[in-house]
This record gives C-alpha cells, sequence and structure tokens, in this order.
C-alpha cells in the first residue's frame, strides 16, 4: 500500500475540494471513513473523486449521531471538513471539542476564503476565490474577458491539493510531537501560491495586466495551441532558444521575423503566420514530424483521447474501475505504491462494517441505529 497506509482520517463529506483532499490522501493509503449526511442520494460510481473510502451516513443534527462521530475522533489521526466557519462549532463538533477528545488530531479546515477575514462568512465558489487572489486576471485570450480554467485552480489545485499537503504536514510534525493542530486551508490563500511565479515577474517588469501579450498567456506565438488542418489543435511551448529554433526547422519556417523571437511588438503578426502553418497539416501529420522532439510539442487530446495515447498507456496514466475511466494515483513511489482502494460508495454503504473495523462496539452501533441517526 501507499506511503499514507495506518493513517486514519475522518472526512466530512462536503464537495469539490474537500472530497479531491480525501481522495489523495486515498490513494496514498490513508483509511479514510467518510461521514455523508444521512438520507442524502449520491452519485455512486460516477462520482470519482469519493473513490477509495468507506462511507457512513449520519444525521449530525443528531446528538447520537455527533456522539458517534466523537467515539471516532478518538481513533483517528485526522479529520477533514469543508463547511463554512462556525458550522462545525455549531454540530458540537469543532476543533476545540474534537481536539480535547484526541489533542494528536490534526484538524483539517478547507474554505474559499479562510477561517477569518472581512468576507470569510460570505458563500463563492471556485471563479470568486481565484478572482479575489488575481489568479483569474490573468487567464484569457487579448481583448477578451477572464476565462474560468474549469475548477481547477481554486477547487483541486489552490484547495483540496493545498488541504492535502497540509495534512500531510499537520500528520508528520504531530508524530514527532505529540500534538494536533488545526489546518487552515483557503482556496483564496492555495490559488495565490499557484501565481508566485507570476507575481515575481509582475514585480520585475516582465508580466503586463494586459491578458494574452505575456509569455505564458498566450500573448506569445511560440506559446500556444494551434488548429491543424482537419479542425483539431496542437500546443507549442517553445520557449528556450534552442527549442524554438528547432520549431523553426522541423516546421520549415524561414521567414527572418521568425528570427525576433523576444520581439514582443512582432508577436501578434508572427501568431498570424505560425496559425496558417499549422492550418496546412492534420494534427496526426503534425506528431509525425515533433512528437517526441525538444520542440515541446503536444496534440490536444480530448478525455476520450487521452487514456488511449500510447505514453499514457505506457505509464498506466488512466486505469478502468468497474468500466470506469479514473485517472491514477499520482504522484508514484518506488517503494510504497500508491493505489485506488475501491470505487466510490453510496452514503451508508458501509455503516456496519465500518464502524466495526474503527472499533466501534456492536453495542454501540445498535444504539445509534435505534436512536436513528444512522
Amino acid at each position: 500500500m501507499g506511503p499514507l497506509k495506518g493513517v486514519k482520517i475522518i472526512e466530512i463529506a462536503g464537495i469539490g475540494p474537500g472530497p479531491f483532499c480525501a481522495m489523495m490522501l486515498a490513494d496514498m493509503g490513508a483509511e479514510i471513513i467518510r461521514v455523508d449526511r444521512k438520507d442524502r442520494p449520491g452519485m455512486g460510481q460516477m462520482d470519482l473523486l469519493n473513490r477509495g473510502r468507506r462511507s457512513i451516513a449520519v444525521d449530525l443534527k443528531n446528538p447520537a449521531g455527533v456522539d458517534l462521530v466523537l467515539k471516532l475522533v478518538e481513533k483517528a489521526d485526522g479529520l477533514q471538513e469543508g463547511f463554512r466557519p462556525g458550522v462545525m462549532e455549531d454540530l458540537g463538533l469543532g476543533p476545540d471539542v474534537c481536539l480535547k477528545r484526541n489533542p494528536k488530531l490534526v484538524f483539517g479546515r478547507m474554505t474559499g476564503w479562510g477561517q477569518e477575514g472581512p468576507i470569510s462568512h460570505a458563500s463563492g465558489h471556485d471563479i470568486n476565490y481565484i478572482s479575489l487572489s488575481g489568479a483569474l486576471h490573468a487567464i484569457g485570450h487579448y481583448g477578451g474577458k477572464p476565462v474560468p480554467p474549469l475548477n481547477l485552480v481554486g477547487d483541486f489545485g489552490g484547495g483540496g491539493m493545498f488541504l492535502a499537503f497540509g495534512m500531510a504536514c499537520g500528520l508528520f510534525e504531530a508524530r514527532k510531537s505529540g500534538k494536533g493542530q488545526i489546518v487552515d486551508a483557503a482556496m483564496v490563500d492555495g490559488s495565490a501560491v499557484l501565481m508566485t511565479m507570476m507575481y515575481g515577474f509582475k514585480a520585475g517588469g516582465i508580466w503586463s495586466n494586459e491578458r494574452g501579450t505575456n509569455m505564458l498567456d498566450t500573448g506569445s506565438h511560440f506559446y500556444d495551441t494551434y488548429e491543424t488542418a482537419d479542425g483539431k489543435h496542437v500546443s507549442i511551448g517553445s520557449i528556450e532558444p534552442q527549442f524554438y529554433a528547432l520549431l523553426l526547422k522541423l516546421g520549415e519556417i524561414d521567414d527572418p521575423d521568425f528570427q525576433s523571437q523576444h520581439d514582443q511588438s512582432k508577436w501578434p503578426e508572427l501568431k498570424q503566420k505560425i496559425a496558417n502553418i499549422f492550418k496546412k497539416r492534420t494534427r496526426d501529420e503534425w506528431c509525425d514530424i515533433m512528437l517526441g522532439s525538444d520542440v515541446c510539442f503536444a496534440p490536444v487530446l480530448s478525455m476520450e483521447e487521452a487514456p488511449k495515447h500510447p505514453h499514457n498507456v505506457a505509464r498506466k496514466t488512466f486505469v478502468e474501475i468497474n468500466g470506469i475511466t479514473n485517472p491514477a494515483p499520482a504522484p508514484r513511489f518506488s517503494r510504497t505504491k500508491p493505489e485506488i482502494q475501491g470505487p466510490p460508495p453510496n452514503p451508508g454503504e458501509h455503516n456496519e462494517t465500518a464502524l466495526s473495523d474503527w472499533g466501534i462496539s456492536s453495542e454501540d452501533i445498535n444504539s445509534v441505529k435505534e436512536s436513528g441517526a444512522i
């Protein structure tokens, strides 16, 4: 199993970044019990973010349900939740209560705005959090409006992955100190950290606030996507001079204007010229010419195409579980290899087995069932 084998974590069910964090930890071998809402149907096998853990369905407004979770807290290394600030406290499951029950507990909190601040209480989604961090303003074409990069930057990159990193750090420290602590992961903070290089470029005077005019935001002709003769697309990232020279060579580009790679005044004209060149061949023809070279080239693949590409097949980048394609766990380890521990559960699917395996007595399980809390 993975490097987190033996670590026990409680996941208070949420959406988006919280489940993504739990998926990351479960893929690395952590034993996670997911506390779903009672009588709330799930997406079942299609909810891939919920893979690799077991589910109990608990009414957290029932005192017996709260007491059950606190019994689990006594046996856990960590707990993660994704409610607005104050909700866990209102339920009787705040960090003060949980850490009193288990002083070694790492209590992970996932929010958009953070646990404090002028708008920490407000609703929001990925698009709002990356707006406030400066990330969204930088993404888009010249003359156009900001373009949300799905919900990858806030929910997953700046949110769930930062919480997973924070939980891992907290668990590591707790093993040394014997003390738990609270991890405050906010998507506005995480997405700001993802922009560190761009803030450095801005401070150095090499990044403009005007979208689509910079080297990495489709402003340059050598870092963009281009349509091919068959209506598909390829991506080019020929930044370094030796890679750019190879782009010109393999693309059979002898126009002297292309020798001024970093002359930004020529970028719009060169973009149109190189776009015309890529339209002369199909995507597969360009792959035959450039893929695997140092041009820094790749075809733009759909979600149907990506799992079938020979490179992804060779690396087992995607795996199939019950007929459904899943991205495989990452990163990889030479010895403690991560793996998907199972398909996504239905809410409450493991009410009795998971509780029993976590050391909850049959008498307590029967009692909480009789209370209607599960």
